[in-house]
């Protein structure tokens, strides 16, 4: 069984984009979510800017969703980051770092085409409520 939780200006900004997704899926004890962008939690808007700020923005919304559903960071088991240029690894490991300091989940790096979109990166997590 699956519960789809809306998530305030972040489930519309999705929509925004013409996506066909759902922001965040509860099944039974875990949460799954779509691939975020770099979102304002705020506006929901596009966060533009560097690697660095995109990730930090990426994760900073990242937290907000997680919360949303009565979760956090540090119920995170599994992240995949698509990244639009491998040459950005070192960046995202650094700020990645910043918010898994201590025994982070498992992780996928993967390297993707440049899509349309006005960002350069896009985080997925599995955690448990």
């Amino acid at each position: 069984m699956k519960e789809i939780i809306e998530v305030p200006f972040l489930s519309d900004a999705l929509r925004r984009l013409n996506t066909p997704t759902s922001l965040l899926i509860r099944s039974g004890s875990m949460l799954y979510t779509c691939g975020l962008p770099p979102l304002d939690p705020l506006t929901g808007n596009i966060v533009r800017g560097t690697i660095a700020e995109q990730t930090h923005a990426v994760l900073k919304v990242m937290k907000v969703v997680l919360e949303s559903a009565g979760s956090c960071l540090d119920n995170v088991v599994k992240t995949t980051i698509f990244v639009t240029d491998p040459s950005m690894m070192d960046e995202v490991n650094a700020v990645y770092r910043e918010y898994f300091p201590e025994n982070p989940p498992v992780r996928s790096f993967v390297a993707v085409k440049p899509w349309p979109f006005p960002f350069d990166i896009e985080i997925d997590v599995v955690a448990h409520h």
